[in-house]
């Protein structure tokens, strides 16, 4: 294991910042873990995540019920009346005769009771057995999936947070190199007015300070940028955040060798079991088409009761009945057949989406684990060039000083320091993220990696999260979702 520790002009350039943060107040800043915690809490992708999972086991278990016993009851009640009306009409004599008729009218009343009771249990039911198996296929896929939505979160979180940083260590190299660069104008213009340097210094001196100015500005944006991140994450705003820490441990990813960590997403990376669990959901899917060809054989039972109550007669009848009954069908018009070759084709694209996955997986790993280990190397020689430019700057300005260099080559040499050691914090950030996105793609993102990282802040390296000017009731409106649904049993 090797660690890296920034030389001590390095180490001088964050001084301005750092009692910026010493002198805001109090604030308590918020590490690495404290901030994953937040976001695991209130991300609202992984909270969407969950419901999914949810509501895919609750549609586990109603297509579970299908295959229980059914018990239904019915009742009715009805006061039932009923009107009739005859005539008869009736001749006294001869033609032309007066015809008397009598009306009758008659009225009945009946009141109606019934219920019914009906219980059934399937005994062969291929279709319905299928549809829960390929329900269970779909628990499996979203448990995988919403682990892969769970590790996605930790590597964003942890992304955001060394942003933030990276920005951070950037700025401060770009405001120390403009802070340098103005001392060297001025004294550029202090030399010209006594006539010991030539105006063409000056205009070189103020170029240099220009374009360290635009870096400045450059990285002051690309540090604003990098907050709305977290925030989106965790729905919270912090003061400040734990610094890395100068003395990183920088070391092969263990264990060592892209075999091995190809092995090892291969068997854990819930991305590619994921598209793994898809393709078992598709074959289920096949099977689900292919029952419908299959009989259905169910035993039931029924019972009948019904009370009647009239003027004329009143009574009660009843009836049960006890059988198995079987259906089966006999011809669909094809759509069977073409479900099945749906179902099929659904099959062979799932297990080319699954090889796709395996192929890009595989890439992704060796990738990583190429970027982690040659981070090593990277980062010790970007220590060793901030060491290099700074004895050159040293020697460049001595020979300046007794005429031998002249104001390009200090200027020069002041960029090259600055950018080595703006590329010097890239690099160790650029490990760490490289690091976590490894152990992401092969599966073994966790929370105990979270921690093993957050060793390696220091609150004494805490950075102020402030916006100038920023006005933070004017982003805190939140839009009304409603009201969480609450179950009931």
């Amino acid at each position: 294991m090797s660690s890296v520790i920034l030389p001590s002009c390095a180490s001088r350039l964050s001084l301005p910042l750092l009692a910026v943060t010493l002198l805001a107040g109090p604030a308590h800043a918020a590490d690495l873990w404290s901030i994953t915690r937040d976001a695991l809490d209130n991300d609202a992708t992984l909270a969407s995540a969950r419901a999914g999972f949810g509501s895919v086991e609750a549609g586990r278990d109603a297509q579970r019920g299908t295959l229980l016993p059914q018990v239904s009851a019915s009742a009715n009640a009805s006061h039932n009346r009923t009107y009739s009306s005859q005539e008869n009409g009736f001749s006294s004599g001869g033609q032309g005769d007066f015809t008397d008729s009598l009306s009758l009218l008659e009225e009945d009343r009946l009141n109606l009771a019934s219920v019914d009771l009906d219980a059934s249990q399937a005994l062969f039911d291929a279709s319905n057995r299928a549809q829960l198996e390929r329900a269970e296929r779909q628990v499996d896929q979203q448990a995988l999936s919403l682990e892969a939505t769970r590790q996605q979160l930790l590597f964003d979180v942890a992304e955001a947070y060394f942003e933030i940083l990276r920005a951070h260590d950037v700025l401060a190299a770009r405001q120390a190199q403009e802070a340098a660069i103005i001392r060297q104008l001025e004294q550029a213009r202090g030399r010209f007015e006594v006539g010991l340097v030539a105006i063409t210094d000056v205009h070189e001196a103020q170029a240099s300070y220009d374009l360290a100015r635009a870096q400045r500005i450059a990285a002051e944006g690309a540090m604003q940028v990098s907050f709305e991140a977290l925030e989106r994450l965790t729905g919270q705003r912090y003061a400040s955040i734990d610094g890395l820490a100068d003395e990183l441990p920088i070391e092969v990813p263990e264990p060592a060798g892209r075999d091995a960590w190809v092995e090892r997403a291969l068997d854990n990376s819930p991305t590619l079991l994921v598209a793994q669990a898809g393709v078992e959901v598709a074959r289920s899917g096949v099977e689900v088409s292919r029952a419908t060809r299959l009989p259905l054989v169910e035993a039931f039972a029924n019972y009948q009761y019904a009370d009647s109550d009239s003027e004329q007669l009143s009574g009660y009848d009843s009836s049960s009945q006890l059988g198995v009954r079987a259906s089966m069908p006999i011809y669909t018009g094809g759509s069977t057949s073409s479900q099945i070759r749906q179902s099929t084709f659904d099959l062979e694209a799932s297990q080319y989406d699954f090889e796709a996955q395996r192929r890009e997986t595989v890439q992704q790993v060796r990738s990583l684990y190429t970027q982690a280990s040659n981070a090593v190397d990277t980062v010790e020689a970007r220590r060793q060039a901030i060491i290099s430019n700074q004895s050159a700057l040293e020697a460049t300005r001595s020979g300046y000083e007794v005429g031998t260099r002249n104001i390009v080559d200090v200027l020069n040499a002041e960029q090259s320091l600055f950018t080595a050691i703006a590329d010097h914090a890239e690099a160790r950030y650029d490990y760490v993220l490289a690091l976590l996105n490894l152990r992401q793609q092969a599966g073994v993102l966790d929370v105990e990696a979270i921690r093993s990282v957050n060793e390696w802040l220091r609150a004494d390296q805490a950075v102020l999260l402030e916006l100038p000017g920023d006005n933070a009731g004017s982003s805190d409106r939140v839009i009304n979702i409603g009201v969480r649904p609450q179950f009931q049993e």
